[in-house]
Formats: C-alpha cells, structure tokens, sequence
C-alpha cells in the first residue's frame, strides 16, 4: 500500500478517462477456446463512442472531506460515504468510473488467459516469459515474477504500476488461501479466486493513488493510516466480490472468453453500489 503516499491524485480540467486507458473487448475473440454458450443477459451491447467528459474543480473535495472524517474516527459511514463521493462527483458516476477502470478489466483478461493457458501445459503466447517448460522447477516468487512479465510488462504509466502491485498482492493472497496451489497449475476455482482479488485490488490502488492521501495526512498517527486504508481495502474486496457473485448467480460465469466483459460488469455494479451512498 506504499506507492501512493506523495501522490496528490489527478486535478481538475483534465479528462476522467485518460487517453491511455484501454477499451475493453466486448466480442468472442479473447481467448482460443470454443464460442461460448449465450446466456441471457450476456450480450454484448452495441458499441457506442461516448465524449469523455472533464473532470470539475474540486472533483475530490467531498471524497476528502469524508475521509478525513473516516481518518480520525474510524466511522465507517464515512468510509461509505467517501467512495461514493469518489465514485459520483470524482467520476461523474458508475459508468465512467468503469471506463477508466477499463485497463483493470484488460488486464483481468490477460490474467485469466495466461493463467489458464499455462495450465494447460502451454506458454499464453510464443516467447512468452511464461512458458512451463522455462519455469518448470522454479520458486512461487520467480513464477509470480514471470506472470507479472507476461501480463503487465513495465510502461512507465502508473496504471502499469498500480495493476502489477495488484497482481502480486492478488497471487500473494492466493497462496496463502491455498497453501499447496501451483501457480503454474492453478484450478478454475483459484484462477476465478485471483481475478477477482486482481480486480478489487486494483481498484483500491486507483483509489489510494486518487485521495489515500487524505487518509494519512488526516490519521492521528502512520499506524492508524495503515488499519484505515485496510478497511477500505477490505471493503473494495467485499464489495467487488459479491458483485462477481451476483453475476455468477445470473448465468453470468467467468469464461476465457467473456473474463474482459464480465470483470467490467462486476466492476460498474460494485461502482452502483459506491455511488448509492452519496445519495
């Protein structure tokens, strides 16, 4: 949870979505698996190009508040009441907080594919770092290392940053649920279990980088800014959970070929569930 303290989050005047983050693929070609079976519900929408609107003055200035409320009493209403502020007026609303978090989705589907290809005895693509026959016999850490090479390679963005401390954490917490899982052959349930921390936690590191820092000039000492920047943690990762389970419970499950869609959905319906507390 370090690599933020000094950042002051983005200003005003300046796009909601940067011009960096990638669009998610919203067709049948992630992956090389067999077209999946459709279920209701989980078309694909019709592509429409949509302004990026500009962030206003004082986009986080309600967010901020709340969190130094929440840093100094530990209320978690505020806490609440912060990330809906984040998600509303940071945003502009769940849908374009979704589309900033685009990159996350990406790079979700990167990761289930490379997970599920290496567990199938074969690199994600040729001369990549995650080849089994390389890796065969290496520690967990030189795997994990090979996996963040392969999936987010290093490009100076702090996107790029933010996602690959997501991953590691995301794998860390991975091993220690499964004491004996092989990154290297992980089961659809541990391979689903790492998206979806993957996702949570990148979502938090976006917004620790945004206005975390509000929680630690504000914490009456580093220790206490550490348990609350753990609870809202925890909190992203509750929240964004129980909307993969909502979509699992639909009909919606994650798939090779629908991971980039159905992350981007669990991810605006947790950004709904934000908002609604800044109503």
């Amino acid at each position: 949870m370090g690599t933020s303290q000094s950042s002051g989050g983005p200003g005003s005047g300046v796009p909601m979505v940067p011009s960096w983050v990638p669009a998610t693929v919203d067709d049948e070609t992630e992956g090389n698996g067999p077209a999946p079976v459709r279920v209701p519900g989980d078309e694909a929408p019709p592509h429409v190009e949509e302004a990026v609107p500009v962030a206003p003055p004082g986009r986080f200035r309600a967010t901020r508040r709340a969190l130094g409320e929440f840093a100094q009493s530990g209320d978690s209403g505020e806490m609440r009441r912060a990330l809906g502020h984040y998600v509303r007026g940071g945003y502009g609303g769940a849908a374009t907080t979704a589309r900033r978090m685009d990159g996350t989705a990406s790079t979700a589907g990167s990761l289930f594919n490379a997970l599920s290809s290496v567990a199938a005895g074969r690199p994600s693509s040729e001369g990549s770092p995650l080849d089994p026959t390389l890796l065969a016999g290496r520690s967990a850490r030189e795997v994990l290392d090979a996996v963040l090479e392969a999936v987010r390679p290093i490009d100076g963005t702090q996107d790029a940053e933010a996602a690959r401390a997501a991953i590691r954490d995301a794998l860390s917490e991975l091993l220690t649920t499964f004491p004996e899982a092989d990154l290297l052959n992980l089961t659809p349930e541990q391979r689903l279990l790492a998206i979806e921390r993957y996702s949570a936690l990148d979502v938090f590191r976006r917004f620790d980088l945004d206005v975390g820092k509000s929680i630690r000039d504000k914490s009456p000492s580093a220790t206490t800014a550490l348990s609350r920047l753990k609870e809202v943690r925890d909190y992203i990762k509750e929240t964004v959970a129980a909307s993969f389970r909502k979509l699992r419970d639909a009909g919606r499950p994650v798939t090779t070929q629908s991971v980039t869609r159905v992350v981007r959905s669990a991810l605006r319906d947790a950004f709904e569930v934000f908002a609604s507390y800044a109503e």
